[in-house]
């Protein structure tokens, strides 16, 4: 609202119809292996939709469990294979101890330009990502998708799935910037708009202090 755009939001729950094109924007949130086994087969159901629905342009971010969830599949702890959508060329399995902590990314979602992302982690799956995909970003502090690689999420053009949350996009508005600007891209059918610099000192704020605590207690560095 405050650049003039405004947000008309559809549900999208178990058995209801996702149609290429008609979103701009999709979001699939987290949960944990319980709820992840009930939604698991609805949703790589809807795999076929949700791939032609980011081939035709339009954004994605999928968090946590629904990240994870947006790739082949994901083995739970007790061994039972949750299917997945097959938009992210990645699969996870379940450790056997969680990955927790503040995480600091650096990034290039735009050639040459490269930013931090703060945020949490709290997962048990490690996620392998397939040959030549590319990853969000590179973790400077933190675990990241398995705590070896290095990398930290998914991307394939408009599409992001990550790990983290905490929450992700107060605490990074040049991210929601970039996420609010591929949607636009695709209601109007041409390219990302530059979008006005808004007041985010706040949001600076949380950056910048989610950052310090990667540094601080965030786990490993890379």
């Amino acid at each position: 609202m405050l650049r003039g755009h405004e947000l008309a939001l559809e549900a999208v729950g178990l058995g209801d119809e996702l149609r290429p094109g008609s979103h701009d924007l999709l979001y699939v949130g987290g949960g944990q292996d319980r709820e992840q086994t009930l939604v698991a087969p609805d949703l790589a159901a809807k795999g076929a939709a949700i791939r032609a629905a980011v081939a035709r342009g339009a954004a994605l971010l999928a968090v946590c469990g629904g990240y994870q969830l947006l790739g082949r599949g994901y083995w739970g702890r007790d061994g039972l294979f949750m299917p997945g959508a097959e938009l992210f060329p990645h699969e996870t399995v379940a450790g056997t101890t969680r990955m927790i902590g503040d995480v600091l990314l650096e990034c290039e979602l735009e050639p040459g330009v490269r930013r931090t992302i703060a945020g949490f982690e709290n997962h048990a799956g490690r996620t392998t990502l397939d040959r030549g995909a590319e990853p969000l970003g590179r973790v400077l502090y933190g675990f990241g998708n398995d705590g070896e690689s290095g990398y930290e999420g998914c991307r394939l053009g408009r599409a992001i799935g990550t790990y983290l949350h905490g929450p992700l996009l107060p605490r990074n508005p040049w991210l929601a910037d970039w996420i609010l600007a591929q949607a636009l891209a695709h209601a109007s059918g041409g390219e990302p708009p530059g979008l006005e610099p808004l007041a985010d000192e706040l949001e600076g704020l949380a950056h910048r202090v989610a950052s310090e605590r990667a540094r601080l207690r965030g786990g490993r560095k890379q």
